[in-house]
């Protein structure tokens, strides 16, 4: 079987003034369908870079990335948001929804622009998934961290994707509230099998992973 992800001897430079900067030195990795991965390390160790790379959200410099066999490395703009729209989601920090769109609204936004029919009936179900049909018409500034994070969760599965990144996903929330999403993605993992890798420094939060992965200096040092 084919994984999911692959990163084959992947660098990152970033230029600094003068300075050429490795965010990420030489990566490879195999991430299999339905694995469930915490990535961690240091500040600056090139975790979040290393999720914006497998997300499509940025190129590498050199190297290759496939996602689900295909080779993303030399896509255009327009190809790579077709991969991250079909088989990604993205779970962040902060959330980041649309204050002005319900919790219902922020969950169909993904389908609008895939054109998904029977959009609504499908965001009401996700919602459902994660706890929250009951605040369905509720906007973002009316619910608490932990429900606003539900409701990024159920965006984030919107259009069905194969993989699911999260950069701390708790980093905001209170210890209870934390736990409370990890079992959501921890259960939507193993009903759905769906892809997770999730970005966090926190080991009460990598103790739900099946495996996990470090990075240092931009380089994996295990896992």
């Amino acid at each position: 079987m084919k994984p999911v992800v692959e990163m084959r001897n992947v660098i990152k430079e970033y230029i600094m003034g003068e300075v050429r900067v490795k965010a990420i030195n030489g990566v490879s990795l195999k991430i299999k369908k339905s694995e469930n991965i915490a990535l961690m390390g240091p500040s600056g160790s090139g975790k979040s870079t290393m999720l914006h790379l497998v997300g499509c959200l940025d190129r590498s410099t050199r190297g290759k990335i496939f996602i689900d066999g295909n080779n993303v490395s030399n896509l255009n703009d327009n190809e790579l948001a077709v991969i991250r729209r079909k088989k990604i989601g993205f779970i962040f920090q902060f959330f980041n929804l649309i204050p002005s769109f319900t919790a219902l609204g922020n969950v169909e936004l993904p389908m609008m622009f895939s054109r998904t029919p029977n959009r609504e009936k499908k965001a009401k179900e996700l919602l459902k998934a994660v706890g929250l049909e009951h605040r369905s018409h509720h906007y973002p500034s009316q619910l608490s961290g932990g429900e606003t994070q539900r409701v990024a969760i159920a965006r984030a599965l919107a259009n069905d994707p194969q993989i699911v990144l999260a950069d701390e996903p708790t980093g905001n929330l209170d210890s209870k509230a934390g736990e409370e999403i990890m079992e959501i993605l921890i259960k939507l993992n193993k009903e759905k099998g769906v892809t997770l890798l999730i970005v966090t420094h926190d080991n009460l939060i990598a103790k739900h992973a099946r495996r996990k992965i470090k990075l240092k200096d931009g380089k994996i040092s295990s896992g």
